[in-house]
């Protein structure tokens, strides 16, 4: 359409990139006008995703800033932790919208940043701008804005699952513990010994331990929700698929609450919002069931014994923990209905 809203992608070799393509061909108000690649600009973007043949038709652009300014109206950057931090100013300052895939500008201490992803922070300007983009949670504020920060993957199954109750102050935040696997999509395309066929298949492994680049993300989000400072434990875990997220997640429960109790609060907190979906009472999701989607699906568990909750939440960590959550949050930024462009089903089986 003449009037489409034109949108560059930085990074678009990388999975996250390639999904940003794939999904932005079903919005109606989009328009992708410059896909760029540092290492295979001059290039088809066939050549690096067969499964976009036809799709998008063109070579790979240079990163040049003059260059997409002159293309697009707005930049999706899906680019490796490190690049935005430097580029973000910049195309702000031509003229360009620009929402960060990356999780360079998610948190808004430098010092954090620069101690957990060993990278030198964003200017202070950049992270006092960025708007968290947690979209069930703080779509408000993403609305009119010009620069976004696309939450992790990691963070958003865990944050859409465990915010309703620390902010109802029905569980106790400082018992939280976090439980969390992933498919090796979350890894990137770069090659890695952790990412070989050899090493994943049949084989179930933690890393990170106690150092994942998501802790402070997740405890900066639950920490402003509590009105005071939250420190939780949070563990990942690897898992042979390819894609999705499962985080399970315990806490101590104050007060005296059932599972249909617990449900009918989450369905309360998130009605409107139609990429959060309540599982009923006894019934916990699985990542088959949201593969391919921007859905995120929550389930509950009550343990009388303990008087402890679990909480099991899943997404598609390439959809709705990237490339289907930076559409969202771009719906919502332009004042578009939230879910243009991103309802459908999950693929199954």
């Amino acid at each position: 359409m003449s009037n489409s809203l034109r949108a560059a992608i930085i990074g678009a070799t990388g999975y996250g990139g390639a999904e940003l393509i794939r999904l932005l061909q079903a919005h109606p108000y989009v328009t992708i006008t410059s896909v760029v690649s540092t290492s295979n600009a001059g290039a088809p973007l066939a050549e690096s995703f067969p499964h976009l043949n036809q799709i998008f038709v063109g070579i790979l652009d240079e990163l040049d800033v003059d260059l997409i300014a002159g293309k697009a109206d707005l930049v999706f950057l899906a680019t490796p932790a490190g690049v935005s931090a430097e580029l973000s100013m910049k195309l702000l300052a031509a003229g360009l919208k620009v929402i960060d895939i990356s999780g360079d500008l998610r948190l808004k201490s430098a010092e954090a940043y620069e101690n957990w992803y060993k990278k030198p922070a964003a200017p202070a300007e950049a992270l006092e701008r960025a708007v968290y983009g947690l979209s069930e949670v703080f779509g408000d504020e993403v609305k009119g804005m010009d620069l976004i920060s696309n939450p992790g993957c990691y963070p958003t199954a865990t944050l859409l699952g465990l915010i309703p109750a620390v902010q109802a102050g029905w569980i106790d935040p400082s018992t939280i513990i976090i439980d969390a696997k992933s498919g090796v999509s979350g890894a990137g395309r770069g090659l890695g010994l952790g990412a070989h066929y050899a090493e994943v298949n049949e084989n179930f492994s933690a890393y990170k331990v106690n150092k994942h680049q998501h802790i402070p993300e997740i405890e900066q989000a639950l920490s402003r929700i509590a009105g005071k400072d939250i420190v939780t434990t949070f563990t990942t875990h690897l898992v042979p698929m390819t894609r999705g997220i499962m985080t399970t997640m315990y806490a101590t429960i104050i007060g005296e609450h059932t599972e249909a109790e617990f449900i009918e609060m989450y369905r309360q907190y998130y009605e409107g919002r139609k990429f959060v979906r309540i599982r009923s009472n006894g019934k916990m999701p699985a990542t088959k069931e949201v593969l391919g989607s921007n859905y995120c699906d929550i389930g509950f568990a009550v343990d009388e014994r303990t008087g402890r909750l679990t909480i099991c939440s899943v997404i598609d960590n390439v959809v709705k923990g990237a490339a289907g959550q930076a559409i969202q949050n771009l719906n919502l930024m332009m004042g578009w209905e939230e879910t243009t462009g991103l309802l459908f089903s999950p693929v199954y089986p």
